[in-house]
Parts: structure tokens; sequence; C-alpha cells
């Protein structure tokens, strides 16, 4: 039985900008989650099905990497790390933090650089297995009203998203679902690091990279990839935060 997740967007898309949100309410999500998750396009190629205006400025962990662009997104998992896809590395990064509006000077933002990227000692780009990475900051993030961290879980849900290509600096909101492993059968989804999700009528997903999925304020997933992201046949990809976390507590405690 599919799982309904609510979502809200942003994207940047060559000199156009536009912003993503999510909201979350799914049979794992008890109860509606008023933080919606942020995230960042790559390609510009993406697209939102029934989408709604939404409110900005409402999930203070999302981050946005840089290296003279907007390549991924990511989430802060303290003041001195930030969590992101292992297939969005570069060795020279620079993480924004509290964004809305990318390109946009709100007075809100920190623009810190990474003083390591760590991706998974596992990283398979293969088959997308243990899709995540570390970035430690080479000071630590400011922690206020617009820049917060993120929770690791304490058990797995796993949790889905959507990223949208928008014609204006407008928040939407969307709806997918979670999907049984074996409906992304096809994808190559054959291993435990992964989920999957998107719409059982196609469409709907997420064509980011590396940008956090929130549950009940804690960070289940990052988005890996999606297949033909906005065709009716899409479906998402997602690296599974909860079997990743003993990794990550130690990686971030030997640096």
């Amino acid at each position: 039985m599919w799982s309904l997740v609510f979502v809200l967007c942003v994207v940047q898309h060559l000199t156009d900008f536009h912003i993503l949100f999510t909201f979350v309410y799914l049979h794992y999500c008890k109860t509606l989650i008023t933080h919606p998750v942020c995230l960042t396009s790559v390609t510009g190629e993406d697209k939102i099905v029934g989408g709604y205006e939404c409110t900005p400025h409402s999930q203070p962990h999302q981050v946005f990497l840089n290296s003279g662009y907007h390549f991924c997104g990511g989430a802060l998992l303290s003041e001195n790390w930030v969590v992101s896809a292992a297939h969005c590395y570069m060795s020279r990064v620079e993480v924004r933090l509290g964004e809305h509006i990318i390109g946009v000077n709100e007075g809100t933002e920190q623009f810190i650089r990474a003083s390591r990227v760590i991706r998974h000692p596992f990283y398979n780009s293969y088959n997308n297995s243990n899709d995540i990475m570390l970035i430690k900051l080479s000071k630590p993030a400011t922690l206020n009203w617009y820049v917060q961290p993120v929770a690791l879980p304490t058990s797995c849900a796993p949790v889905g998203t959507i990223q949208t290509l928008i014609p204006d600096t407008i928040l939407q909101c969307v709806d997918i679902f979670i999907l049984p492993d074996d409906y992304c059968f096809y994808l190559g989804m054959t291993d435990h690091t992964i989920f999957c999700a998107g719409h059982p009528e196609g469409g709907k997903e997420s064509c980011d990279s590396g940008s956090p999925l929130v549950c009940n304020g804690e960070l289940q997933g990052v988005v890996s990839w999606a297949q033909r992201c906005y065709n009716m046949n899409g479906r998402g990809i997602y690296s599974k935060v909860c079997v990743q976390i003993d990794w990550l507590h130690n990686t971030m405690a030997s640096y």
C-alpha cells in the first residue's frame, strides 16, 4: 500500500530562481509536518503537477552546495557538519545556509567553505548504494531562526519528496507516494541503503540531488536520483539515512 507524502518546493533554473519545500504526511508519519523540506535544482529540467503555493523559510536545516553555481542540496546536521549525496562530490564546495530565494540577498544567508568532503567509502555509482556524504564546514555555522540542524532518525521511516520547475519565485506544494521496493525494481533498486518514491501515475518525483527528506523532524532520506524526472513514468531513488547512522556518527567523531 502506498503512503502519501505532501510536498512543497524550490529550484534554480539558469537565470530564473525558484524554490522548493516539502510538507510530509504519510503512513509512517502520524502528524503533518509543519516545517517543509527545501530542495534545489541541478539540471533545471524539473516539473511539478498540481502544485499550490506554500510558505517560505520553513526549513532552516536546508543548505545549498555551490561551486560557482548551485549544483546540489544538503542538510545541516550540526553547526559543523552537512550531509548530502555522494554523487554530488566536489573537492571544493561552498555551503550556503539560510537561503530562501537563490541569488537574492535577504540578509539571512551564511556562506561557509567546506574544509572536508567525505564520501561514504562503499558508495557505488552503478547501483546507487551508499549514496551519501558528509561535509565539514571550515567554521561553525551561526545557529538562528534561519539556520538550524535537523535530527538524525531514531528508526527507519522512508519519506519521499519532489522537485519542480516554476516560472516564478513561488513556493509550490504537491503530493507523492512512498512506493514498494518491487515497484521500482526496474530502476535497479536492489540495495537496502536506498528506497523508492514517486506517484503511481508517474510525473511526480524528485530530480534533485542531495536534498533532505524529513519525517516528524527527523532526516530519513537524501535525494539520490530519478528516472525521466518529469515524464509520466518517473520514479525517484533516495538514500536511506537510518541505515547510515553508525557511519555518520563515527565519521563526524573522527574529524
